[in-house]
């Protein structure tokens, strides 16, 4: 079955269906398919940055991180 196949056979019941509970449910997990994408991208990305500043130096010493740690807690 190709994609456009399942996507017309969706409208179609979609379209059909008028029990707002099963329409939110159906919304809610195309939403969060949709959430699961962009979330997994961004931290792909997260970590790709992360590496390059590792291989260029770009790292805190763990002093460095504890005194800021503790600034932004007294804050």
């Amino acid at each position: 079955m190709s994609a456009i196949t399942i996507k017309t056979e969706l409208k179609e019941l979609i379209e059909r269906e008028r029990d707002l509970t099963i329409l939110k449910a159906i919304k809610a997990l195309l939403k969060k398919t949709t959430l699961d994408t962009v979330l997994r991208e961004k931290l792909t990305r997260r970590a790709i940055r992360s590496e390059e500043d590792i291989k260029v130096g770009r790292v805190l010493s763990r002093a460095e991180i504890i005194r800021q740690t503790n600034k932004l807690i007294r804050k």
